[in-house]
């Protein structure tokens, strides 16, 4: 039997023992990849890189901006989930970018949709409904091809139109995320109020 066994402690340093009440001043963060909007904004961008390559002329300004604005959208989520240990304003923040960022992606696709005299679905068309039903019934975070939505291969109209329901399931989530952030934020504060609390827990202080 290990040290650690005895004890009745793990080994992980980093891991607090609750057991008398007391709460962590830092803790984890991270684990964004089981985050929904994460792996549906992740999609987002996998598939726009794909759009764009075929439809988007490669040296165009257009064409790196919305592949950067669908990159922003995955990258602000990790930096923000990572961030949240010692700052939930900045959790906040960053979601709030990639929010912002999938908005703008949105815009160019119905730009792109406009501009060529095709059309944007309705939001409960058959074919938009259809999207949407299969992005629900999906195994979140598993996908058995990099093109589950046929981006490669898919019209014009039917590519742009998918990756508009795909970003409106990905804002959708991210949403849903701020306002959980947001009432955490107002229950339990920040690094800063929990370092206070902390410390006049460790001195013994009285509650104020």
């Amino acid at each position: 039997m290990s040290t650690a066994d005895k004890s009745g402690k793990s080994d992980r340093s980093d891991r607090s023992d609750t057991s008398d009440g007391s709460q962590r001043v830092i803790p984890p963060s991270g684990g964004y990849r089981k985050l929904r909007s994460f792996q549906a904004a992740q999609l987002v961008y996998d598939a726009t890189v794909v759009f764009c390559d075929r439809f988007v002329e490669k040296r165009s300004r257009t064409h790196d901006q919305m592949v950067q604005a669908a990159r922003s959208g995955v990258q602000n989520i990790a930096e923000g989930s990572m961030a949240s240990a010692t700052s939930k304003k900045m959790e906040l923040k960053l979601t709030g970018v990639a929010r912002a960022s999938l908005e703008e992606l949105l815009l160019d696709y119905e730009d792109f949709l406009r501009q060529r005299g095709l059309r944007i679905w309705d939001k409960n068309s058959p074919q938009a409904l259809a999207v949407r039903n299969r992005y629900r019934s999906g195994v979140p975070g598993q996908s058995p091809t990099s093109d589950p939505y046929g981006i490669a291969t898919a019209s014009p109209e039917a590519a742009a139109n998918t990756l508009i329901c795909l970003i409106n399931q990905a804002s959708y989530l991210l949403g849903r995320q701020l306002q959980q952030l947001e009432q955490a934020f107002l229950k339990d504060g920040g690094f800063t109020e929990r370092l206070y609390r902390a410390r006049r827990q460790a001195r013994g202080d009285p509650q104020p």
